[in-house]
């Protein structure tokens, strides 16, 4: 199969950051990893399965987990590495049981996760070998030879678990290529890419470098632009276009104040705008929202999803 068929009638997406702190702090202790079971326990997968199809979106992708060291879905081999007791990874698979309720409507799953360990777990931190080329002076950045294999252990033990049920990746914080994976010996984007495609072979990859460069094809690993934007809504160039050599115009931005948080900042009409717009260029767009406890998403944003879907048809 040619990856690229995934795309053929894919339009739109949702996206969303659920996690026990706001997405990209990951700092304090507040959530206790019996307290994260419980509200994972909570969330109410057919709920959410159920305003997804009513939005229309044709594909959902759902944090793995971020900075605090607490993820959606277990993992023994992260244990096993970090030796965290109790540990930090649910005791539910709440990426499966969310895959489960969206086949019966036809929508398809992505997998969001760092491409870094939990950067305010500190013990984690210590285990997996990881150091934040982010801290560190430029001609000072490390390859990180063992913490990479480390992460790709972790990522292939998710792989396996949830095969084919998860058809797509997106991989945050890729922000040093030329130092971490741009090799032609392992690990580098291949073998990274490799892990993750472990479970299912026709996973969609996107590696993300950062605001700066949302139109960037990263390596021949990448399926698509990870197409990160913030405050503002770049419109891609026919030199983009063409720099993409084949692999999929892919958008990323927040309906939000910002990342799954606060109340919807635009619009209808500029969603729908915009969203248009790149699927005009041959594009597909995703649309980060917050979800509520329970798992469902909230009036505001389903009504405004509501209104981009219907105005696609």
């Amino acid at each position: 199969m040619n990856r690229q068929d995934w795309f053929t009638g894919k339009r739109w997406g949702m996206f969303t950051h659920y996690l026990p702190v706001p997405a990209g702090d990951g700092a304090g202790d507040f959530c206790s990893a019996e307290d994260w079971n419980r509200r994972i326990d909570a969330f109410d997968t057919e709920l959410l399965a159920k305003h997804l199809h009513e939005v229309g979106a044709d594909y959902f992708c759902i944090t793995i987990g971020q900075n605090s060291g607490h993820y959606n879905a277990p993992n023994a081999v992260y244990d096993e590495l970090t030796g965290i007791v109790p540990s930090k990874c649910a005791r539910r698979d709440l990426i499966h049981d969310i895959a489960v309720s969206l086949e019966p409507y036809g929508i398809d799953l992505w997998a969001y996760l760092p491409s870094g360990a939990p950067e305010h777990d500190l013990e984690a931190v210590e285990k997996l070998e990881w150091v934040n080329n982010d801290k560190l002076a430029p001609n000072k950045h490390q390859r990180l030879i063992s913490f990479q294999k480390k992460w790709e252990a972790v990522i292939r033990e998710w792989s396996l678990r949830w095969g084919k049920k998860v058809k797509g990746w997106w991989f945050d914080g890729c922000y040093y290529p030329e130092d971490m994976y741009l090799f032609s010996d392992e690990p580098n984007f291949t073998s990274f890419a490799a892990a993750a495609r472990a479970g299912n072979p026709d996973a969609v990859i996107g590696f993300n470098r950062g605001l700066e460069t949302p139109f960037l094809i990263q390596s021949q690993s990448d399926d698509y632009t990870s197409g990160e934007v913030g405050e503002q809504l770049p419109i891609p160039s026919q030199e983009d276009l063409d720099n993409l050599h084949g692999k999929k115009l892919h958008i990323l931005s927040y309906l939000g104040k910002t990342w799954s948080a606060g109340q919807p900042r635009f619009p209808d009409e500029l969603v729908i705008g915009y969203s248009k717009l790149i699927l005009a260029k041959g594009g597909v767009i995703t649309w980060d929202a917050p979800l509520e406890r329970n798992g469902g998403i909230p009036e505001a944003y389903r009504r405004q999803m509501k209104a981009l879907n219907e105005a696609l048809k």
